[in-house]
C-alpha cells in the first residue's frame, strides 16, 4: 500500500486469524504487509492450518507467540484477553466452515471464542472451492455476517487447488489491507492532529555513573502515544531512558534528563494540538555533577539538590491553542491534589495514578487511576490496564479537540 494508506494502520493491534485452506501460505505475506506497515500483529490458527503453514513462520514475522489453543495456560483468560487486545480483526484465509461458525456463534476453537468475545472491526477474505463459495448455505452465512457489519473480501476467479478455475480464489493481501483500513478508519476520531506525549523517567547526573531516577518504565506513555496514532494522530514520543521499542510509525526523541526533556518539548509546543505528559520528571536535581565517579572512600556523600523546571506548568503558562493532559504519581489524597494541579497549571485533564503499591503505577500493566477534568465528566477512581487507560485518554482527546 502506499504510504498515507498504510500509515493508518500505524500502532493498530491487529488479530489475524488463519484457518484451514491451502490459501494461508498468503496470510504470511499479509502478515508482513501488515506488520510493515506499523501494525502489531498477533495471529491466532485452528488446528487445521497447520497442515497448511508453521507457527513458526507467523512468530518470525511478528515476534509473538503464535496461538492455536483454547485451553493453553496464561496468566489471563487467553481467548478474552485476545478479543479484549485487538483493535481489530481479519480472518485470511476464511473457509466456509469458519463462515459458518461466525454466522451461527459458535465457539468449539480457540479462534472463533475470540471473534465472539471480540467487539473490534471484523474483516474476512473467504477461500474455498468454488462448489462451496457459491453454496446457498455459504451465501446464506455471508449475508448474515455482512448485516452484522463484517466487512467481506470477496474471493477473485483463478486457479483452485482441485485443479480447475473459478470463484473462490481468496482475495491478494493488498486488497484484504485495503479493507482493514477502511473498517478502521471510523475509529480514526484524531486524523489530522498532532500530539506530543512524554515517556519514562529522567536520569539527573550525579557523576559519570551515578544518577537520580525513579522507576517509571514508560509503558504508559507509549501506550497512549500508540492509541493515538492508531486513530490517526501525528504523534512524537520524548522519552527518557527505557527499556522499550521504539512503536513502529511514530517518530520518538531519546533524551535523559529533565533540562533535554524540557527542552525537547517547548521546542515542539508551538506546532501541536496536544500535550500529554506521562512521562515522571524528576523534581530535583544535583546542583552540580562530578565529571569522574566519585569514589566510594572519599566519605560520605552530601548532595545539594535543586529544583527541575516544571515542564507542565510552563506549558499551561504558554498554553494557546492546545490542550494539555497531565499525570500525577500520588501515595495518598488522589482526588484534592489532583483538583489542586489540575487548576494550578492550568491543564485541561489530569490523570491521577495510585503509586507505591502492587500492581499499580510505575513499571505495572495496569494503574489505579481517576481522570479529572475542567469540562465534561471525571472519570471516578478505579482500576485500568495501561491499554484500556489510553484510550479512555484519547477519547477524551478526540472530544475535546473535535471542530
Amino acid at each position: 500500500m502506499a504510504g498515507g494508506r498504510a500509515g493508518a494502520l500505524s500502532g493498530g493491534r491487529v488479530l489475524l486469524g488463519v484457518t484451514g485452506g491451502i490459501a494461508a501460505y498468503k496470510a504470511a505475506y499479509l502478515t508482513r504487509l501488515l506488520t510493515s506497515s506499523g501494525a502489531d500483529v498477533q495471529v491466532v490458527m485452528t488446528p487445521a492450518a497447520s497442515r497448511f503453514i508453521g507457527a513458526d513462520t507467523f512468530a518470525a514475522l511478528t515476534h509473538h507467540p503464535v496461538h492455536s489453543d483454547v485451553f493453553e495456560q496464561t496468566e489471563a483468560v487467553l481467548h478474552v484477553r485476545l478479543a479484549h487486545d485487538a483493535d481489530a480483526a481479519v480472518v485470511a484465509p476464511a473457509t466456509a466452515n469458519i463462515l459458518a461458525k461466525l454466522a451461527h456463534g459458535l465457539a468449539d476453537d480457540l479462534l472463533t471464542s475470540t471473534l465472539l468475545e471480540a467487539t473490534c472491526p471484523l474483516v474476512v477474505a473467504p477461500a474455498m472451492h468454488t462448489g462451496m463459495w457459491e453454496q446457498a448455505a455459504t451465501q446464506a452465512n455471508l449475508a448474515i455476517l455482512a448485516e452484522r457489519g463484517v466487512t467481506i473480501v470477496p474471493p477473485g476467479v483463478g486457479p483452485l487447488a482441485a485443479g480447475d478455475e473459478g470463484p473462490g480464489r481468496m482475495a491478494e493481501p493488498e486488497a484484504i489491507v485495503a479493507a482493514l483500513v477502511d473498517a478502521l478508519s471510523s475509529g480514526r476520531d484524531l486524523a489530522g492532529r498532532t500530539v506530543l506525549v512524554t515517556a519514562g523517567p529522567t536520569h539527573e547526573p550525579i557523576d559519570a555513573v551515578r544518577f537520580l531516577g525513579n522507576r517509571s518504565s514508560g509503558k504508559m506513555g507509549y501506550a497512549i502515544a500508540t492509541e493515538a496514532a492508531r486513530r490517526g494522530a501525528r504523534v512524537t514520543v520524548v522519552a527518557g531512558p527505557v527499556a522499550l521499542p521504539d512503536p513502529a510509525g511514530i517518530e520518538v526523541l531519546h533524551v535523559e534528563t529533565s533540562t533535554e526533556m524540557a527542552e525537547a518539548v517547548f521546542g515542539r509546543y508551538e506546532g501541536v494540538d496536544a500535550v500529554v505528559m506521562a512521562a515522571a520528571v524528576a523534581d530535583f536535581r544535583p546542583d552540580s555533577s562530578i565529571d569522574g565517579k566519585i569514589k566510594k572512600d572519599a566519605g560520605p556523600l552530601e548532595l545539594t539538590l535543586e529544583r527541575t523546571v516544571d515542564i507542565l506548568a510552563t506549558l499551561g503558562k504558554r498554553k494557546e491553542h492546545q490542550f494539555l493532559v497531565g499525570f500525577a504519581a500520588e501515595t495518598g489524597g488522589l482526588e484534592s491534589e489532583g483538583r489542586r494541579k489540575l487548576a494550578d497549571k492550568n491543564l485541561d485533564l489530569i490523570v491521577v495514578n495510585e503509586v507505591g503499591k502492587s500492581g499499580t503505577g510505575f513499571e505495572a500493566d495496569s494503574n489505579h487511576a481517576a481522570i479529572l477534568a475542567v469540562h465534561g465528566p471525571d472519570e471516578t477512581l478505579r482500576d485500568w490496564s495501561k491499554a484500556d487507560l489510553a484510550r479512555a485518554i484519547c477519547d477524551r482527546l478526540a472530544a475535546l479537540l473535535r471542530p
